[in-house]
């Protein structure tokens, strides 16, 4: 089937789909829920939540989106929906199932993106940790902290100041902690509970956001250490003093209350999000916390599914959430606001007790406010503006490194005599003692990368480790293909080594293809790093300078594709290292020996195997033993 005949067929199966999909949207119903969208094979490729399912989902399949929603939609081929009692359940449901299916198409806060939060166990003998995995382990958790730095460098505070144990597993006689007064030394003495339960308490205290209260404590006992003399001990507490005003410090903004506060904004730019997350603690902004990351579906509502995903993990939650109004919203979210009790000095209007902010303090018991003026306001207004400046950044990084490499390349060409010099096709081959010989070939256009061209390729008529014959198939192989199919021809062909392969690849493209390409070869000093590029016949050097863009340039094309060319390597010769070892075997095939390393995980575990592991897969005692004593005769 040729690609014309393909697009009909798709145009024809999605315009099956589109049909089915107008039958089921008028059954939707008037109700709150969760709509989950399918693509052909039925992978669920997007959650979201809505006040109104008839009205939201019906939205995707009418009227004009923008380009990253639009490529979402052309996707979907089935929907489901989930009817929910309230807003709130809704919200909670969409974030469950985020978690649960992964869609691509949704805000997902990863894995890599959890938050650093400190510790206290719930142990016999407590401890400080700090961890990026909240457990339901009965423990106390206190953040989150906007990065690991700042919870090490809180925590290093804390255990100088308060004598927990250090210690993993509990030693057999006292450490330098205990001689440095920084642990009481559990593993030789009784240490009563009532110790315990202050210490915690007092750290508690301090994690809570009452260091005020911790400075005028130790205050009181430096001054006391120096009245009776004790000097050593009362600058030790000094530094501790110190050390509390310098992580204090950072604040940006103070507030007339003292409240532990999460304060949101957001900015949307060409198709991507950031959120931004101002700490305030004990009514001083202490940090801030970037996330960007691409969406599709209504901004304000991936907006607070980043929130609910947030919150969802996160045990030590603040007194108050401060979230921004929601600007440019769909008609069926527009509903009369009916005002609700605010405290006193909130400065709020009414807030809609079915919108985001009211569905979040229901669900966490957390007040969530949208306010309009004052000094919340302005914070508010101050994380959108960094969530802007950020995407501005972001944006602003990636049009320099487009410039920089366009740039590089059209330098490059011009030193090797070239009007332009845009797409590069380089090549590499891999093969230990001429085992298992493969090549590798990567493309760069304007500078970049292009990795849906990379190519990989078996070597098929050279026998042992002959890198020009190498050269000339792979050469030939890829060209003929090029010529053939009509593929894009490069302005460049780079091999990896010197002369020998230079002339090898001109020899193939000119004499037995037609093809007047330009090639070069890089060349590799003794400490195996990019040395220089040699190009022509003869080859001659081109002089770049090394701190060049160009010359980087040459060294991530070198580096890109040897990484390229060693991975395929190593997978086919595992490949053919498992093949021998259990294809020798008399009645393994290739079916039997995949469902044996499927089953097993690997020959160490097959070897290590006893015969009755192997009849759940019908392998009888008989093979089962000439398989055991096959790979244990080999290892042998």
């Amino acid at each position: 089937m040729d690609s014309s005949d393909s697009y009909v067929n798709d145009l024809m199966e999605q315009e099956k789909a589109l049909e089915a999909i107008r039958h089921k949207l008028a059954l939707l119903p008037d109700l709150p829920g969760c709509y989950l969208m399918k693509n052909k094979e039925g992978t669920i490729i997007y959650v979201g939540k809505a006040k109104v399912l008839k009205n939201r989902v019906r939205s995707y399949f009418t009227g004009s989106h923008d380009g990253k929603t639009q490529r979402m939609v052309s996707d979907i081929r089935d929907f489901e929906y989930i009817v929910t009692g309230s807003n709130t359940e809704a919200l909670i449901l969409e974030c469950n199932l985020i978690k649960t299916h992964h869609p691509r198409y949704n805000v997902l806060l990863k894995d890599d993106k959890t938050f650093p939060y400190i510790k206290i166990t719930n142990e016999p003998h407590p401890r400080l940790e700090v961890t990026r995995r909240v457990l339901k382990d009965k423990a106390k958790y206190f953040g989150p902290y906007p990065n690991a730095y700042a919870a090490q460098q809180t925590k290093k505070l804390l255990d100088r100041m308060y004598p927990l144990r250090k210690c993993n597993v509990m030693p057999k006689e006292v450490c330098l902690y205990y001689h440095m007064g920084q642990c009481m030394a559990p593993c030789v003495k009784e240490i009563p509970q009532s110790s315990y339960d202050e210490i915690t308490g007092e750290i508690t205290s301090f994690l809570s956001g009452g260091h005020e209260e911790i400075k005028k404590e130790l205050q009181r006992k430096m001054e006391e250490a120096a009245e009776n003399l004790y000097f050593e001990r009362a600058k030790e507490l000094r530094d501790q003093i110190i050390n509390i005003d310098a992580l204090m410090v950072k604040q940006k903004i103070t507030m007339a209350d003292a409240k532990d506060r999460d304060v949101f904004g957001f900015a949307v730019d060409k198709g991507w999000m950031c959120v931004q997350i101002l700490y305030v603690r004990q009514g001083k902004m202490i940090e801030r916390h970037a996330s960007v990351f691409p969406f599709y579906g209504e901004e304000y509502g991936d907006f607070l599914s980043y929130v609910t995903q947030y919150y969802s993990d996160n045990p030590a939650l603040p007194q108050e959430i401060l979230l921004p109004e929601m600007k440019d919203f769909p008609a069926e979210d527009v509903e009369t606001a009916h005002p609700v009790e605010t405290a006193e000095g909130d400065n709020l209007e009414g807030l809609d007790p079915e919108s985001g902010a009211a569905a979040l303090h229901q669900w966490l018991g957390v007040k969530a406010l949208v306010p309009h003026r004052g000094l919340k306001r302005q914070m508010v207004i101050m994380a959108e503006d960094n969530a802007k400046v950020t995407l501005d950044e972001k944006f602003k990084l990636i049009e320099r490194d487009e410039e920089r490499t366009v740039k590089a390349a059209g330098n490059l060409g011009q030193h090797i005599g070239m009007e332009t010099l845009s797409r590069i096709e380089a090549f590499d081959n891999s093969n230990i003692q001429g085992t298992n010989p493969v090549s590798a070939m990567v493309v760069f256009i304007d500078g970049k990368p292009a990795k849906k061209e990379y190519r990989k390729y078996k070597v098929r008529t050279v026998e042992g480790p002959d890198d020009y014959d190498t050269m000339r198939e792979v050469i030939r192989r890829r060209y003929e293909r090029v010529l053939k199919e009509n593929l894009p021809r490069p302005d460049l062909i780079i091999v990896d080594g010197g002369k020998g392969q230079i002339s090898a690849a001109i020899d193939v493209l000119e004499n037995e293809l037609g093809l007047y390409i330009p090639v070069g070869g890089l060349v590799k000093d003794a400490k195996h790093k990019t040395a220089q590029l040699m190009v022509g016949e003869p080859p001659e050097p081109v002089h770049l300078p090394r701190d060049s863009q160009e010359f980087y340039l040459l060294q991530r094309i070198q580096d890109e594709v040897h990484r390229f060319a060693i991975t395929f390597h190593r997978e086919q010769r595992a490949k053919s290292m498992v093949v021998s070892r259990l294809d020798s075997i008399p009645g393994i095939g290739e079916k039997r020996r995949k469902m044996l390393l499927k089953h097993f995980g690997s020959l160490k575990k097959i070897k290590e195997a006893s015969v009755e592991d192997f009849r759940p897969l019908s392998i009888g005692d008989k093979l089962a033993n000439q398989i055991i004593n096959a790979l244990q005769d080999e290892e042998s």
